[in-house]
């Protein structure tokens, strides 16, 4: 037997079953980091567009903001679902000028999003946000349950309520 063979069916044997093997969104899994963000932003832009709403992405990598939905600042950030259910939202900044953090959280079968004016996130209320690395106070990890976040569908409705209205 081919070597390679053998190792691939050991592989196979001590590989567990990923929730996102054969889903609809198994490729954003295979995306790295760095571009998920760009993802999200051009997602976010191309989905508020088919509702007639317009957001603005800045294309600069030095930008303090990443959306600019009527004259609003919105930050965004993308993340995919973890095992345990919840989203891990990577490098928030408290010290940038935006005035919406807004999350798009992609699951295996569903894109899920919630949003929350910049002081909601140290109060508590979008969930977990903890240092990303010790000592220092810049970049943080907003961690959120899947009960915190709300289906795509609802998005329009979120940005016409809270951020154009």
């Amino acid at each position: 037997m081919n070597p390679i063979e053998i190792l691939l069916s050991v592989i196979a044997e001590h590989t567990p079953r990923s929730k996102w093997t054969g889903a609809p969104l198994e490729s954003f899994r295979f995306v790295e980091n760095t571009n998920r963000g760009d993802i999200g932003e051009e997602f976010i832009c191309r989905y508020l567009a088919s509702f007639g709403l317009e957001a603005i992405r800045k294309e600069s990598r030095n930008r303090l903001f990443d959306l600019d939905i009527s004259g609003r600042r919105l930050e965004l950030k993308t993340a995919s679902e973890d095992v345990g259910g919840s989203f891990q939202f990577n490098h928030v900044r408290l010290d940038r000028n935006y005035e919406f953090l807004l999350c798009l959280g992609i699951r295996p079968n569903q894109i899920m999003f919630n949003g929350w004016r910049k002081g909601e996130l140290s109060e508590g209320v979008a969930g977990s946000l903890v240092r990303m690395a010790e000592g220092q106070g810049v970049t943080f990890k907003l961690t959120t349950r899947l009960t915190q976040m709300l289906p795509i569908e609802d998005l329009p409705k979120w940005v016409k309520m809270n951020v154009v209205g």
